[in-house]
């Protein structure tokens, strides 16, 4: 099964860094990687450039200008450049285990999205962390997590476990199966029907609403929040704001209410045909 994963970055390059070399040991070998770039300097674009030595597989960067917080609408033209029919979609800060896109693979089924989650490392730990560890997989151990000053309950539990636990654990959460843009994946199809991501929302929720316009279409989520695991290198978030935070839950709350499954501003800049 050949997969696109699209990886959302913006003057990050150090976590880049991190992430793309995450992608070297995969054991699922059958993908291209897309970064879609809202508006980095000229550090992500060299990163980019220096890597792609190292990769086996295609690696494309889809950047525009920075013109302030427009991540949604570079997803939706990294959306148009696939080449696949299933799509992975994660972060630029968002370290993938060896059997992320192995995980995702396996568990693609027509009718329903899946849903991951990810393991969220200190800052002091996320600096520290190097490319030969990630390499070599210990960054997956929790043991070496905790001795990196990793002191929450549930991602050292969640790295830890095996396979068949991981999927009872998925099973048994009453965690819902939501769209993370950090981790999760669709065919191409239904993100291409629902028109992509909506860019009238700014940060905080508009990979949620995606899901629920997804679920709207009868797109079911399935969890695998204990299967792919992915370590979330920390940052600061300053473009969170309570006006933003307030807009995308209005839009959220009719799109539930309503069903639609559509939004205008998407992909394509018109209603629903």
């Amino acid at each position: 099964m050949f997969l696109s994963v699209i990886i959302s970055t913006y003057n990050q390059p150090q976590w880049l860094e991190k992430v793309l070399h995450g992608y070297l040991g995969q054991t699922h070998r059958d993908f291209e990687i897309i970064i879609a770039d809202d508006g980095s300097d000229q550090r992500t674009s060299e990163l980019i450039e220096r890597f792609r030595p190292h990769a086996w597989f295609p690696v494309s960067h889809i950047w525009h200008e920075d013109e302030g917080y427009r991540r949604q609408t570079i997803l939706n033209v990294a959306l148009g450049k696939v080449a696949h029919d299933y799509i992975v979609m994660t972060d630029g800060d968002c370290i993938p285990r060896h059997d992320f896109l192995e995980v995702h693979a396996r568990y693609a089924a027509p009718g329903s999205f899946l849903s991951g989650g990810y393991c969220k490392l200190p800052m002091g730990l996320s600096g520290a962390i190097t490319l030969g560890q990630i390499e070599s997989g210990i960054v997956f151990d929790a043991a070496f997590l905790r001795q990196g000053g990793l002191r929450e309950f549930s991602p050292t539990v969640r790295v830890a476990l095996p396979p068949f636990l991981g999927k009872t654990m998925d099973t048994l959460t009453p965690t819902k199966p939501t769209w993370n843009n950090c981790n999760a994946s669709s065919w191409t199809e239904d993100l291409i029907a629902v028109n992509g991501f909506n860019e009238d929302m700014q940060y905080g929720g508009a990979d949620r609403e995606l899901g629920e316009r997804l679920a709207n279409r009868g797109i079911r989520g399935v969890q695998i929040r204990n299967r792919a695991i992915v370590l979330h290198l920390d940052h600061k978030r300053g473009y969170k704001t309570p006006e933003t935070m307030k807009k995308n839950q209005a839009i959220r709350d009719d799109v539930i209410a309503s069903g639609s499954v559509w939004c205008p501003n998407g992909i394509r800049k018109r209603p629903q045909p």
